[in-house]
């Protein structure tokens, strides 16, 4: 089965339904059978990477409110991100670009270290106070999850992988994705927002239990019959 992720690195609540995706994952009886895949997701394609912006000076800008009130809104996530063992620290962030950040994810997916990368960018965002779009920044921030600093400058330096990142989006866009975190699983089913465990794992379940029938046994006359999925065969383990 496969899961795709569409989110931003600067979106509270991709980081915090991240994390509860994985506690669903964990209770997930065929977690080793789920192919997890980031997909890119732009909450605000115009930033400025080097913007010194603060997101309280962003938010109160953004809706028009003040800096206590937005204050008191990130406040309230970040209780939600703590719930979840998450520590949010939104007066170390600023309004970025994340592009480039979306970019490194496809590098680092080369060389198997997509999710760590991820991961590491969400806690560098949120936790950290790390700039995601700036670049140096970056390169410091893949070599922690064992990615080659020097490699990964050199490759922001050029445009590998824009077409992908730019390919994502418009897909996400076509699948009607305008707001993230956004879950496919199998392109059957979508799971919008940061839901509970819960909703994640009672998703998993059921396309996992559409894909795999369970197996029905019942006798007829002194033979052994398994029948699944319209399908029946005499048990050949029974002696």
């Amino acid at each position: 089965m496969k899961v795709e992720i569409w989110s931003d690195y600067v979106c509270p609540f991709c980081y915090i339904g991240k994390r509860k995706f994985e506690q669903a994952l964990e209770k997930f009886a065929h977690k080793d059978q789920i192919e997890v895949v980031f997909r890119s997701f732009e909450l605000d394609p115009s930033a400025d990477p080097d913007s010194n912006i603060s997101t309280y000076s962003m938010l109160a800008s953004k809706y028009g409110m003040s800096i206590e009130k937005a204050k008191e809104t990130t406040a309230n996530v970040a209780e939600q991100a703590a719930a979840v063992d998450i520590a949010f620290h939104f007066e170390g962030t600023v309004s970025t670009n994340t592009f480039d950040a979306h970019r490194l994810v496809h590098f680092a997916a080369q060389q198997g270290k997509d999710k760590e990368m991820s991961e590491r960018l969400f806690k560098g965002y949120f936790t950290d106070g790390e700039n995601v779009g700036n670049r140096e920044r970056l390169a410091v921030l893949a070599a922690e999850v064992g990615l080659d600093a020097a490699a990964v400058a050199q490759m922001l330096q050029t445009d590998q992988f824009a077409d992908a990142v730019r390919a994502e989006e418009e897909e996400g866009s076509n699948l009607g994705i305008r707001g993230v975190p956004f879950y496919v699983v199998d392109r059957k089913y979508a799971v919008s927002g940061a839901q509970s465990p819960e909703v994640f794992l009672d998703t998993l379940n059921k396309v996992w239990e559409e894909k795999h029938p369970a197996f029905i046994q019942v006798n007829e006359g002194d033979a052994d019959v398994v029948c699944s999925d319209g399908f029946c065969a005499p048990d050949s383990s029974k002696s």
